[in-house]
């Protein structure tokens, strides 16, 4: 059996690696992406250490060149996993246009020309899963969050399209909505609301803690695999309970 490839945004820390780690465990080839190619030299390292194959490819997702220059270099892509770290916090009217605009590079327009270098080419082969890393945002939208409450919720609706267009063919295109995660994003976002501790931010969640980036990363993984294949066009919110709709 031919060995599947995935290609990881934000490889090199948060829940890009985790994701990375969790993929290389199921037995696939990884390459992983971001801005930082030290970070991803040494994340790919480390990863790979014990023979797992994962390669790192310095990459902006907001960078309208960015997706075909990685995809010519990674090769036929198996699984898509769409992971961006947010653009700055905000209120609605407090982001200028120049904010709306750079954000909307890196949460719609990157995830929408990756989608379109590697869907066509998933269907031909019968098999392809992507996932993309929205957040929970999506669901219940949150104050001073506004670019990426905004712009992931319509990154959302471009998924489901793309899940109705390709699902005969093998493909599957989901969502993975996760809550509060103990990244260094989660702590600049705390930071800028004035709860270093994330003391309230912890006691708002049903769970009392944020996520480890591992568990955003297994349900990733199951997204991602040949069991998830009747799963298609759905958000997987991962919160620890904090959303309020059902």
């Amino acid at each position: 059996m031919t060995t599947r490839t995935a290609l990881v945004g934000g490889g090199s820390s948060g829940i890009g690696r985790a994701t990375a780690e969790a993929l290389v465990a199921a037995g696939l080839r990884v390459a992983i992406t971001g801005r930082d190619a030290e970070a991803l030299a040494l994340a790919a390292k480390e990863l790979g250490r014990d023979g797992g194959e994962v390669l790192p490819f310095a990459a902006d997702m907001a960078d309208p060149g960015s997706a075909a220059a990685t995809i010519a270099q990674v090769g036929p892509v198996d699984v898509l996993v769409v992971n961006a770290g947010g653009p700055p916090p905000g209120g609605v009217l407090d982001v200028d246009d120049e904010q709306w605009r750079a954000a909307s590079e890196l949460l719609l327009l990157g995830p929408l020309r990756l989608a379109r270098l590697v869907l066509p080419t998933m269907a031909e082969r019968g098999f392809g899963r992507v996932v993309v890393v929205t957040s929970s945002a999506v669901r219940q939208p949150q104050a001073g969050l506004a670019l990426s409450t905004v712009l992931r919720a319509a990154t959302t609706s471009m998924a489901k399209l793309l899940s109705l267009e390709y699902a005969d063919r093998g493909v599957t295109v989901n969502c993975v909505a996760p809550g509060a995660t103990d990244t260094e994003r989660r702590r600049e976002v705390l930071r800028a609301r004035g709860d270093a501790d994330g003391l309230a931010d912890n006691a708002a969640i049903p769970a009392g803690r944020p996520a480890h980036p591992a568990e955003i990363a297994d349900a990733i993984a199951f997204l991602a695999s040949d069991r998830a294949s009747f799963v298609n066009g759905t958000v997987m919110t991962v919160d620890g309970g904090r959303t309020e709709t059902p």
